[in-house]
Formats: structure tokens, C-alpha cells, sequence
């Protein structure tokens, strides 16, 4: 089989950079390493991911009497972390981080969008109850292994790697393309070994780079289309539990 990659570009926006809501640490200092990769990778398709949250979403802090930030609820049924309030959507928190080139995206995925679960993943809500669409998108493109690159290592990156695997991609994490949370100490280097653990391939820029190069990859410039959002994400089970009071 032809091997075909993809490179996903995972919630690089406003609130997750330094003067966002929820920054994660340098996390805008990967921008510039996202473009070139972008630019000179030599990938057959690449997507690009938003948290689109609606602004009474059950992982935000505020939405919970009582609560603060950090602390774990029990959110239709599966353990959530509280966060502040980022990523709402249509604010400027939840639009691309500027500087970020997005001409060379084919797609973007949009996720978080129910507010009764959380959606760290690319692929799946964390209850795997709703896709984004994004593995339909890949396999019908052919994609045999995808590239991760965006925010946080930690979190989405981590999760969207664990599912890209059981979804029978080869999947390979761009480490320097990537920061975290690291909300407790040793997270990011936790989710790396879990991730090496399972096959998934921890690779620096420049090694993809390189091998672009050598395999004689030309990189075409090309403007995407504009109207490339999925505003639903498909619905896999209709089942609900109660909302936490």
C-alpha cells in the first residue's frame, strides 16, 4: 500500500497561547515550526482542528456553582476536569493563533461542540459517542499515517495519537511541533512514554524535514477552499445522562 500522510494541526488558537484563557506554555512558540512543516513536509493532505465550545459547556469552572478551575466533576457520567472558560465559539479565544498559515489546509475539523461532554480528541468526544468526522475524511483520501503537531501534548495531542492507532493509522507525535499543559508535573513526559508505548512514533521536525527532502517531496503551494468547516460532528449514540447540578 501506498503510503499516504496527513498532517493535523491540533487546536492551535488564541486561548491556548500566552494571553489566553488557558495558555499553555509557549505554546505559540510552535507556529513558526507548524509552517514550515506545512510549507516543505511534503504531506498529502493536511487539517486543522478547533475547540469550538458553546458558552455554557459543562467543562468550564464557572458552570458549576462553587467550583474552580482544576478541580474533577462528574459530567454525564465521565470524570471532567474543569477548565476556565476558552474556545467559545465565534469569540476571537477560539479563532487560529495569528501568524498560523492556513492557506495550505484542506479541512477544518471543529470539536467540543455539545455541551454536555468534553472533546479532547480530533477524532472522538471523550465518551467516543460522537465523531468529528476526521477519520472518514482521512481514509477517504487514502491516509495510511498521520502527523500530530499543535496543543497540548498532554491533552488533545495525546488523545487524538491514542485514537488515530485504534483507528489503524500509523501515527507520529512532532514533538517540538507540540507543548503542554503539564497541570501536574511529569504530564507531558507521561503522555509521551504512554504514547511510545503503543506504537506511536516520537519524532523531532527535523527528521520529517529531512526525509521530505531526501525522498525528493516537492511542495506545492496551493490555496485551500475557503468553506471547509464540519459544522456537525456525527452522531454515534443518542444516549444521555443526567446534567451534574
Amino acid at each position: 500500500m501506498k503510503t499516504r500522510r496527513a498532517l493535523i494541526l491540533v487546536d492551535l488558537q488564541n486561548d491556548f497561547v500566552p494571553g489566553g484563557a488557558l495558555a499553555v506554555p509557549e505554546g505559540d512558540a510552535v507556529v513558526p515550526i507548524v509552517n514550515r512543516l506545512q510549507q516543505r513536509g511534503g504531506f498529502d493532505v493536511i487539517v486543522a482542528t478547533q475547540d469550538w465550545h458553546p458558552r455554557d459547556h459543562g467543562s468550564f469552572a464557572v458552570n458549576h456553582r462553587g467550583r474552580t478551575p482544576g478541580e474533577v466533576v462528574n459530567l454525564n457520567g465521565l470524570r471532567q476536569i474543569l477548565w476556565p472558560v476558552h474556545c467559545v465559539q465565534n469569540t476571537r479565544g477560539a479563532e487560529f493563533v495569528p501568524g498560523l498559515d492556513i492557506t495550505l489546509v484542506n479541512k477544518i475539523f471543529r470539536k467540543g461542540t455539545d455541551p454536555w461532554i468534553d472533546s479532547y480528541s480530533t477524532f472522538f468526544d471523550n465518551a467516543h459517542r460522537k465523531s468529528t468526522g476526521l477519520d472518514r475524511y482521512l481514509k477517504s483520501r487514502g491516509v495510511t499515517d498521520v502527523y500530530l503537531a499543535g496543543l497540548a501534548s498532554d491533552y488533545c495531542v495525546k488523545f487524538s495519537a491514542l485514537d488515530a492507532r485504534k483507528l489503524g493509522f500509523n501515527v507520529h507525535v512532532i514533538e517540538d511541533a507540540c507543548r503542554g499543559v503539564n497541570l501536574r508535573h511529569g504530564d507531558v513526559d507521561a503522555a509521551i512514554e504512554q504514547l511510545r508505548g503503543i506504537g506511536v512514533e516520537i519524532v523531532r521536525s527535523g527528521r520529517v524535514l529531512a526525509a521530505s527532502r531526501s525522498a525528493g517531496v516537492k511542495s506545492v503551494v496551493r490555496r485551500a477552499r475557503r468553506k471547509v468547516v464540519i459544522s456537525k460532528p456525527v452522531r454515534i449514540c443518542l444516549c444521555r445522562g443526567a446534567a451534574v447540578k
